[in-house]
């Protein structure tokens, strides 16, 4: 018998992954939101809203969740447990596609257990348009089997998924995912600036650039579709998502003992950004301050202000 389907949070990337289901499981596929034009979006591809996250856990034998981060994962995942063992313990497998801290995933992991409910974090990577075509990177922490599990269900809205070790190992690779994503933005911003205040038109650096070595995913996708337009829009991944995630970042280097220095300068252009009329816009928006001046260093003892 084909499982049914939950899935919890449908925000700009929720959203479109649970469609994505919807539109390719044989099975059921419930949706819970707090938003109603979130829930009628996913019903127009096929699937069925439900009330509660009680509700849904009563039903779905394997639920999905795509929440804001680890305080929002601990809360629901625990309403789930508790509805599950009230239902008989229907659902049998949850799945965090969300970006928490490594210790939540453990530690979800470890309160799902005695429910008999396994977990795997799988957070999810790429952009808004590739979430609508299906075509997400996925990373996963779980065991070899909860991998088997959910991969033919991963399949339906990603392209490249990667088994990274047991729980945990997942938001391990998001996070270092993510950090380079945040650092190499403030590095490209930094040098359309440069090159274009030197006098090459910031079309022609990108073009050259991405044809040598110094080519990237953010130059193609964030500077040519967002920093080359300036083109910043409320909504999307904003400068105090970005410091979300860092935080995370950091959490986990004080954990492991590992100092980053880079990790913490491109951190300031983020913090710099919430302070601005940037707050709330897409992240790449952090070329504005370099343009502005606004991070430019103090002058070094010895140098001319």
């Amino acid at each position: 018998m084909t499982d049914t389907i939950g899935f919890i949070g449908l925000g700009v990337m929720g959203g479109p992954m649970c469609r994505n289901m919807a539109t390719k499981h044989d099975g059921r596929v419930l949706a819970f939101d707090l938003s109603d034009e979130a829930l009628r979006a996913v019903e127009e591809a096929g699937a069925t809203r439900v009330a509660t996250v009680e509700e849904l856990a009563e039903q779905a034998d394997t639920i999905f969740l795509s929440l804001p981060g680890g305080p929002q994962v601990e809360a629901v995942s625990a309403a789930i447990a508790a509805a599950a063992s009230a239902a008989g313990g229907r659902c049998s497998l949850l799945v965090d596609l969300s970006t928490t801290p490594v210790e939540v995933a453990r530690s979800v992991a470890a309160a799902l257990a005695p429910q008999g409910i396994a977990f795997a974090d799988a957070p999810v990577a790429r952009t808004r348009e590739a979430a609508q075509k299906g075509a997400l990177a996925i990373m996963v922490g779980a065991s070899g089997a909860v991998f088997a599990r959910v991969k033919p269900l991963l399949d339906m809205i990603a392209t490249d998924i990667t088994h990274g070790g047991d729980v945990g190992a997942g938001q391990v690779l998001k996070l270092v995912n993510n950090m380079l994503v945040f650092a190499n933005t403030v590095a490209l911003a930094e040098m359309m600036v440069l090159g274009e205040k030197a006098g090459v038109a910031p079309e022609t650096l990108l073009d050259a650039v991405s044809k040598g070595s110094g080519d990237s995913f953010v130059l193609r996708n964030h500077g040519r579709k967002a920093m080359l337009p300036r083109d910043f829009p409320e909504r999307a991944f904003s400068p105090e998502y970005v410091l979300k995630d860092i935080s995370y970042v950091f959490e986990l280097a004080k954990k492991t003992g590992v100092a980053l220095p880079a990790a913490d300068a491109a951190r300031s252009y983020y913090e710099a950004a919430t302070r601005t009329d940037l707050s709330g816009r897409y992240f790449p928006g952090v070329i504005e301050l370099v343009e502005r001046g606004a991070m430019a260093p103090k002058a070094r003892k010895g140098e001319a202000a």
